[in-house]
């Protein structure tokens, strides 16, 4: 085989293997629901947000991305910011063992977390996408 195709061949899996491994959630929304798309390779998440008046939410999912939904009642309009935190399939090896776990759950190594943080707005009750405005002068 040719050194080109080694490296074509090789510059492939590498590719298929980092996105295996490299989690890249998506924030999307409805006029009532934010969600994340490209979910793939993440466990129990959870999902903080705070909204304008200063109420918490805190939002867990097991497998699946986590849905914040707005509440029946009026909702505040406002910024409303997350932060969302999930397992990933990858393991770390734990240097501390303090965190190794507990009886037969204790190991070197452990699932490396996946962190982001965002926000949405809510204006008139739902939920929108804000337009990007450009001051001309």
């Amino acid at each position: 085989m040719s050194a080109l195709k080694h490296l074509i061949l090789g510059s492939a899996f590498c590719t298929i293997a980092f996105a295996a491994h490299a989690a890249d959630p998506v924030q999307q929304h409805n006029s009532n629901a934010v969600w994340f798309e490209n979910w793939i390779g993440l466990t129990n998440a959870t999902m903080t947000i705070s909204a304008p008046d200063g109420e918490v939410i805190t939002i867990q999912s097991t497998s699946g991305t986590p849905v914040f939904e707005l509440g029946g009642g009026a909702a505040k309009d406002g910024i409303y910011r997350y932060e969302l935190s999930a397992a990933t399939t990858e393991n770390a090896v734990v240097k501390n063992q303090v965190d190794n776990g507990r009886g037969e759950q204790a190991g070197g190594t452990a699932k490396v977390p996946f962190y982001t943080s965002g926000s949405f707005v809510v204006s008139r009750g739902v939920i929108i996408t804000p337009e990007h405005v450009e001051e001309e002068g």
